[in-house]
This record gives structure tokens, C-alpha cells and sequence, in this order.
């Protein structure tokens, strides 16, 4: 008999793997609905739908494995990683959906949310208050034009599954939409510097590092204090909090 296997789990959603089946549920159909929809319009590997109720998607699973994790080390070859990084160009250059994104907020609205984040995580005494400082002038460099892309929006390296040196799908597509390319970039490579050049590589022209860079500080800002309260830890070795301090 295939046992149940926790894959993530918290207040807002959950995913359970039963056999060959992944189960999504989560409290908000509506992310499942952009998900669904999602990927039937990305040009790129996706999991098959078995079927859809209002709070739960299943899908089937994936052939390989991921390329890593944030706080682990990371695996697969350079042109592994460059595989990857040529299939982030297809779904960028594919007519971005209409509705927006997780990579898509507004440079106003993301400006007040940073700084709002970055004035609880000093007050609650999260993290010291120079690296909150220097992490925020850091990713201002995000906060800039850009043109709209067809993104994931929660693009880490777990949600990308390769087999030798292509990529067979790519998951989670609950914040896609029209956004920023640059933050998918930044999201897959958070934690895997190393392997920057490597997905550039396959990715091609386009990629500004300081917005990397900026992302990386922006993206781990907003995370750290939520996943305190949900029963992660941003202070594992060569996770967010790390990253942070990599950066300054």
C-alpha cells in the first residue's frame, strides 16, 4: 500500500504524495484556479491534471528529480542548470496571461510592503537592525521598470525537475502571472549563487546582476518573519537569513 507523504504543510495550504499522486489543498481555490489555468497556457513541461475538486488539485508526479533546495546543497551539472535556464527564456518570451502575478505587484505597493516588513523585523528584534538597513538599499535596485513576462512567481529550485540535462516540468504555478522575469530568476537561483552563470548561460541576454542581487535581498526580507510564524527556519545554514548576510 503507498503510504502519505507530507511534501509542505501550513495554515494557508498543503501538498501530500500518495503514490504517483500529489495531492494540493489549500484554502484559497483560487490559487488553484490560476494554477490549473496557468499551466495549460506555459510552453513548458508541466504535471499532468488527474482531476479538480474546489480546494484540492491532484497531479501526477514528475520523472527525475529537483535540481536542489534552498539550504541544501545543490545538484545536477552546468548544462543541467542551463537547461534550465533556456526553458525560463521560452516561458518569458511566451504572451504573458492576463491577470497578474506574485512577480507582478506593483513597484509602489512592494516599495510600502519592504518597508513596512523591514520596520517589524527591527522592532520584533527578528534581525539586527544595520543588516535590515544595508539588505533594504539593496533591493531598491528591484524596485525599477520592467517589461511584463509570462512568470511563475514562485520559482524555487525544488519546483523544477530534471532528468540528466532536461528539464521534464516544472510545479507549483499558484503565483504565476504577468510579472517581472528577473524575479524568477532571482527566486530559482536564491541560495545557488554558484549556478548563476550557469543558468544565464542557458537563459541568454537580458539578466542585470544588481537586480539579481536585489531580489535575492527583497524576496528573503519579506520571507524571513513569515516563515518564523509558520514553522520554518530562515536561519538555517545557507538559508535566507544567510543570504542576507552574504549579500551586504
Amino acid at each position: 500500500m503507498d503510504e502519505v507523504t507530507v511534501v509542505v504543510a501550513h495554515s494557508e495550504r498543503a501538498t501530500l504524495r500518495v503514490g504517483d499522486v500529489f495531492l494540493k489543498v489549500d484554502a484559497d481555490p483560487a490559487r488553484l484556479d490560476v494554477e490549473v489555468r496557468a499551466m495549460s497556457l506555459a510552453p513548458v513541461p508541466t504535471p499532468e491534471v488527474l482531476w479538480r475538486k474546489p480546494s484540492v488539485l491532484a497531479i501526477g508526479a514528475l520523472r527525475g528529480t529537483t535540481l536542489g533546495r534552498l539550504g541544501g546543497p545543490s545538484a545536477g551539472t552546468p548544462a543541467a542548470w542551463a537547461a534550465a535556464g533556456a526553458v525560463l527564456r521560452e516561458l518569458h518570451e511566451a504572451p504573458p496571461p492576463p491577470w497578474p502575478g506574485r512577480a507582478g505587484r506593483s513597484t509602489a505597493a512592494l516599495a510600502a510592503e519592504l518597508d513596512a516588513e523591514c520596520a517589524l523585523l527591527v522592532t520584533n528584534g527578528v534581525l539586527p537592525a544595520g543588516l535590515v538597513t544595508r539588505s533594504r538599499e539593496i533591493a531598491g535596485a528591484a524596485l525599477r521598470p520592467w517589461t511584463p513576462a509570462f512568470t511563475h512567481g514562485d520559482l524555487q529550485v525544488a519546483h523544477v525537475f530534471v532528468e540528466g540535462e532536461k528539464v521534464t516540468g516544472v510545479i507549483d504555478w499558484s503565483e504565476a502571472g504577468r510579472g517581472d522575469a528577473l524575479y524568477d530568476l532571482a527566486t530559482f537561483t536564491l541560495g545557488h549563487e554558484e549556478h548563476l552563470d550557469d543558468v544565464i548561460a542557458g537563459y541568454g541576454t537580458g539578466v542585470d546582476r544588481d537586480v539579481i542581487r536585489a531580489w535575492w535581498s527583497l524576496r528573503s526580507l519579506l520571507a524571513v518573519r513569515w516563515l518564523v510564524e509558520h514553522g520554518f527556519d530562515p536561519f538555517a545554514p545557507g538559508c535566507e537569513v544567510d543570504v542576507l548576510r552574504s549579500l551586504v
